[in-house]
């Protein structure tokens, strides 16, 4: 399903589904432009106008919630890597770019007593945008990436990518990997984890509900004092991360008590 304009296809998708007026044989909503676009935390999404892929997929539920995150990245790393080639998945999934965001993932689910009745992905990929007029940090984009970076763009002109074909893309990657190996979908998953080698600096940082496009940069400005250089240990399958900091001290977060320094 495609609609020119809504708040946010993964608010629209849940009211549709409230009001019982979800068609039966349709999976996705794709917008052209969001109002509201939302991301981890109440974090906000830049996009315009037709430039980018942005899209709530209905999704069956998993008794490990953690899984669809991984299902998402996973689909979309795939996507981008196919693209315009390398890219990483910053936990817990988020799809970067060298130091760069080229993608965001909101994972809701719906749950009713101890039944989850369905669970929604909600991504935005940064396709054909090439100016950014928020304070978000490090916004890329699929164009931007082909027409700066790969040697055989630079000096041509780039022609857009074709948004329909990619939300086709996109679901043959989704379905593929909904029947896939789990232990094959988690070592991949762990595989690409951005900055999985080393150690690197990560600030501890409080969560905030309220919408903002610079929560993180705000945060490190007031709290700068308390970073620490760790390395990524491991991710749980209930979503949290384990890092190992230079003292050989294991931590253990949530989403959004920790954030990487970039």
């Amino acid at each position: 399903m495609y609609i020119a304009r809504t708040n946010s296809t993964n608010t629209l998708l849940k009211e549709l589904i409230a009001q019982g007026r979800w068609p039966a044989d349709e999976r996705f909503i794709r917008a052209g432009y969001q109002t509201s676009g939302r991301g981890q935390a109440g974090n906000g999404w830049e996009s315009e106008a037709d430039k980018n892929l942005l899209c709530s997929i209905l999704l069956p539920p998993r008794k490990n919630l953690f899984e669809l995150n991984v299902i998402a990245s996973v689909a979309v790393h795939r996507l981008v890597e196919d693209l315009i080639g390398a890219n990483e998945i910053k936990w817990p999934n988020d799809i970067y770019w060298q130091d760069k965001k080229v993608a965001g993932i909101l994972v809701e689910n719906a749950i009713i007593g101890n039944e989850v009745r369905y669970s929604i992905a909600g991504i935005g990929l940064n396709v054909n945008q090439t100016e950014w007029h928020s304070d978000a940090p490090n916004p890329v984009s699929l164009k931007q990436i082909r027409e700066n970076c790969q040697p055989s763009a630079i000096g041509r002109q780039i022609h857009d990518f074709d948004l329909d074909e990619l939300m086709q893309r996109l679901m043959e990657e989704i379905d593929a990997l909904l029947h896939a190996d789990g232990e094959d979908l988690w070592n991949y998953y762990k595989a690409h984890l951005y900055r999985r080698e080393g150690f690197w600096p990560f600030v501890e940082r409080e969560v905030s509900l309220a919408p903002t496009m610079n929560a993180d940069r705000a945060y490190s400005r007031q709290h700068s004092d308390v970073s620490f250089m760790a390395r990524i240990s491991d991710v749980l399958p209930t979503g949290e991360i384990l890092l190992t900091d230079q003292q050989n001290q294991e931590r253990k977060y949530h989403f959004k008590q920790i954030r990487y320094v970039l």
